[in-house]
């Protein structure tokens, strides 16, 4: 039987494709192995997004080119740096013995099967994608491009796929698409989120959680949802980007500062302890000072409990690239550092009000030197936001959930005793 290992970059949605490629390769008589040195066959899925995305994909296909040189291996190269590259790539490293763009997947895999796909993400948690794609064509943004349009799939498939998910043992179910709010849009004309979260509210999960949903989607209808359940948990991810009108008119962003402005107060009146992830760009094309203090203010402002920011990089076949007024690299990072600092001060000081807090938590894992769990409560994310640890007194597996109360809190993670 030949062993085959796979090492998926980039975010979940990309993992969606790795995930339903082991199960492609273990109904077709293949052994999955997770050391690199012992696969006869090396999978790598890129990323190819940004420019640390691409530095990533090429650093990791040159180490798993030299696993091939020991032992004769096969490497193969697919994903979203494929796609976008792809001659570029077969000229500049011949290494690689197969590449798949992802416009031939049905072509190569006969068909990649949701249904057969293998969680690789342990039992405390699945994605489930409810969308791929993306016709928002934002100025800077390369998906549309590498992706295609949006493209949403049937309620009834992502509804049988859940119910597999629920049948397999796990209790959150995470929903991702490159715009969740935007659901079925394409196929129904208009969105289906609340539906589809309605529906899943039917099974047996006990968290839900959809992420990436653009301001100017998220209706009152879903608002009023997530505020009449624990359930779904109270947790907005929002991709502002910008709230300066001129700069996110640049963007060709669908949302000005004030429909931002607007969703924010609306969750915050209607969900008191609901947490809101927001990512935001600095340095891009046209942004004057004027707009930057107005970005800066409103961070400290609206004190986002989760805040991630990019520096502006030019993605080629963009149209942000030909921009006029391109900002200085020095700029960007002068400006990042600001914002970093300061939503620094804004997480510590978010964090220090949870003292004293109870929350259910589900365990993820333990620590290295076995003292600590590592757990998670609605609030977090897993892989993007911080930790809470809990003093390992009771034994507790993976994905069981523990009631906690906070006694530290820092800047990014937390720490908490087990409540009985």
């Amino acid at each position: 039987m030949e062993k085959i290992g796979f090492v998926s970059l980039g975010c979940s949605k990309n993992l969606i494709d790795t995930e339903m490629m082991i199960g492609y390769y273990k109904e077709k008589g293949y052994e999955v192995v997770a050391d690199p040195s012992l696969a006869d066959v090396i999978v790598i899925n890129t990323c190819g997004f940004i420019e640390s995305a691409k530095e990533e994909a090429i650093n990791t296909i040159l180490e798993m080119a030299d696993y091939k040189k020991q032992n004769c291996k096969k490497l193969v190269v697919t994903g979203c740096l494929v796609e976008r590259y792809l001659d570029e790539l077969k000229r500049e490293l011949p290494e690689v013995d197969l590449w798949i763009p992802i416009k031939e997947y049905d072509t190569i895999f006969s068909k990649l099967d949701y249904l057969k796909r293998t969680v690789t993400t342990g039992k405390n948690y699945a994605y489930l994608r409810i969308a791929d794609g993306c016709s928002n064509y934002c100025t800077y943004c390369a998906i549309p491009y590498i992706r295609g349009p949006l493209k949403s799939r049937k309620l009834e498939e992502v509804l049988e796929e859940a119910k597999m998910l629920e049948t397999q043992g796990y209790q959150e179910v995470i929903l991702i698409a490159q715009d969740t709010a935007r659901y079925g849009l394409d196929v129904y004309g208009e969105s289906k989120l609340v539906e589809l979260l309605k529906e899943l509210l039917k099974l047996n999960f006990k968290w839900i959680r959809f992420l990436y949903t653009y301001p100017e989607m998220i209706s009152d209808d879903l608002i009023e949802l997530v505020a009449s359940t624990d359930r779904i948990c109270h947790y907005f991810d929002i991709p502002i980007q910008h709230i300066a009108d001129p700069v996110l008119k640049r963007m060709g962003r669908k949302s000005n500062g004030g429909t931002i402005r607007n969703v924010i107060a609306k969750i915050r009146n209607k969900i008191p302890d609901a947490v809101i992830r927001t990512s935001l760009i600095v340095g891009f094309p046209g942004e004057r000072e004027i707009d930057f203090d107005e970005l800066y203010k409103f961070v400290g402002e609206t004190k986002f409990e989760r805040l991630g920011v990019f520096k502006y990089s030019p993605e080629e076949g963009t149209p942000a690239v030909k921009l006029p007024e391109q900002i200085p690299e020095e700029r960007k990072i002068e400006r990042y550092d600001q914002i970093m600092s300061l939503q620094q001060e804004v997480s510590n000081e978010n964090n220090q009000k949870l003292i004293g807090k109870s929350f259910a938590c589900v365990i993820d894992g333990v620590t290295e030197d076995g003292k600590m769990y590592m757990a998670r409560s609605y609030r977090e994310v897993p892989e993007e936001d911080g930790v809470i640890f809990i003093e390992k007194k009771i034994e507790h597996s993976v994905g069981e959930f523990v009631n906690c109360k906070v006694t530290e809190a820092f800047e990014y993670d937390l720490v908490a005793v087990e409540e009985q």
